[in-house]
Formats: structure tokens, C-alpha cells, sequence
């Protein structure tokens, strides 16, 4: 046998292994990793008409790199709910053509009910759905918004989350996985209403997961 179909042969034989990281009833996981929240590209307009700047051309929110930490009760075999926890991200406020006028800091909390589809090799993909609750603080201003208050209101929304776990032992895995998040929040600048600023970003990165 030639060396590619040697590798392919030992490469599949690995996958079709027993599975070394299968969740029961009972079982809780804790997950330790590092995601990236990247908002979506068009952010909404904000009217501060109210505030002599008139309408605003499109909002950028940037993306932000933090530490993350799950933890998951198995209710059923294969059927866990999920709790996600993070240091707060941080976001640059920009809007086009005018430059970043502001940041804000936030916390996504995320609960989920997920559904890990067992099978008899080490990669076990899963999918959830569940509530997400934002909430901003720290806001500061710069530039066009330089000595205003940014306020940004806390947010409720619809999550969704899929991913693989790739078994490390039996009760460890590298998990690789993606999440999307219905994110709208109010804005006022010095107390007046100026818009909503539509985030629904995109949460992708990886983590270590160990059963208990």
C-alpha cells in the first residue's frame, strides 16, 4: 500500500474508534477557551438630529478576543443545558467616514439547550439553541461624541450554537465551535434616544472541555 492510502487508512481508522468523550444523564462538563465576537458588518444608523449632528452615516462596532467558560448538566444522555460565561469583551465604536467616537464593555451570558449527536468515532458535533442576555457598561466617548455620555441598554435575544468535540481521553475534548447572537441595543447620547445599533455578531474560537 502506497504511503497517501497508509495515511488515509490510519486516519479514518482513528475516527472510527470507540468514542472516548460520551456524555450520560448526570454528567457536567467545564469548559476553559478563548472566542472572538465579531459584530456583524452594518451596525444600523443612529439619528442625533436631536443633538444638532443630524443622521449619522452607518455604525461600526468592532470586534473583541476574551476568555470564555461553559458549564454543562447533562439532563438525558446526549441532552445537556449549557451556561456561558466570559471576561467582559470590550468594543470600538466607529462610524463611517467620521472615525471611532466611543467603546463600551459588555457581558453575554448564554444559556442554551444542546443536543450532542453520539457516535462511533472521537468527533461528536453538536447544536443548541437557547437566551442570551447582554449587558453594556464602561462606555466612553471620543472624538464627534468627545464629552457626551453614550449610554447602551442591556439586551434580550435568541442564540444559537454548533460545534464538534474532538476527544482527547475519555473525559476530555477539543471543542472547536461557532455561535450567533440576537443582539439589539437602545442608544441615547446625554439622554436623548438616538437609535438602535444592531450587533448580532458571530462568536467563534476554541476551548477545553473535561468531564466530571
Amino acid at each position: 500500500m502506497n504511503k497517501p492510502l497508509t495515511l488515509a487508512a490510519l486516519v479514518l481508522a482513528m475516527a472510527a474508534s470507540p468514542s472516548a468523550f460520551a456524555q450520560s444523564k448526570g454528567d457536567w462538563t467545564l469548559g476553559v477557551g478563548l472566542h472572538h465576537v465579531d459584530p456583524k458588518s452594518d451596525n444600523g444608523r443612529l439619528d442625533a438630529t436631536a443633538l444638532g449632528l443630524g443622521r449619522l452615516p452607518p455604525t461600526e462596532v468592532g470586534g473583541s478576543v476574551r476568555p470564555t467558560f461553559t458549564y454543562e448538566y447533562f439532563l438525558r444522555d446526549n441532552l445537556g443545558i449549557e451556561v456561558l460565561a466570559a471576561l467582559p469583551f470590550e468594543h470600538d465604536i466607529a462610524i463611517q467616514g467620521v472615525g471611532r467616537v466611543g467603546s463600551a464593555k459588555q457581558l453575554p451570558p448564554v444559556v442554551s439547550l444542546q443536543y450532542h449527536f453520539a457516535n462511533g468515532s472521537k468527533l461528536t458535533p453538536f447544536v443548541g439553541v437557547g437566551l442570551n442576555y447582554t449587558t453594556f457598561f464602561g462606555e466612553d466617548t471620543r472624538g464627534a461624541l468627545a464629552g457626551t455620555e453614550l449610554k447602551l441598554d442591556d439586551s434580550w435575544g435568541a442564540a444559537a450554537h454548533v460545534g464538534v468535540d474532538f476527544a482527547l481521553s475519555e473525559r476530555s475534548s477539543l471543542r472547536l465551535d461557532a455561535r450567533w447572537a440576537d443582539i439589539d441595543t437602545d442608544v441615547s447620547v446625554n439622554g436623548v434616544a438616538v437609535g438602535k445599533a444592531e450587533i448580532d455578531p458571530l462568536v467563534y474560537g476554541a476551548a477545553l472541555v473535561v468531564k466530571f
